[in-house]
């Protein structure tokens, strides 16, 4: 379900869904987010509607 929120950029609630799935902290989701995410851009490339730039343009942690 998070690899669903990742590819359509739902950052919000794949941080939250990472966060119940690992029960971990905020900081922790983060970082398992981002990682999930730069793999997720190398194997599924075309399932992203936006560029690298444009993805992560409104999100400020």
């Amino acid at each position: 379900m998070a690899d669903d929120m990742i590819v359509a950029g739902r950052i919000i609630l794949g941080l939250k869904t990472l966060r119940d799935h690992l029960d971990c902290s905020l900081h922790e989701a983060l970082d398992a987010y981002v990682a999930r995410y730069e793999v997720l851009q190398r194997e599924r490339p075309a399932d992203f509607t936006k560029s690298h730039e444009e993805y992560w343009a409104n999100f400020h942690s």
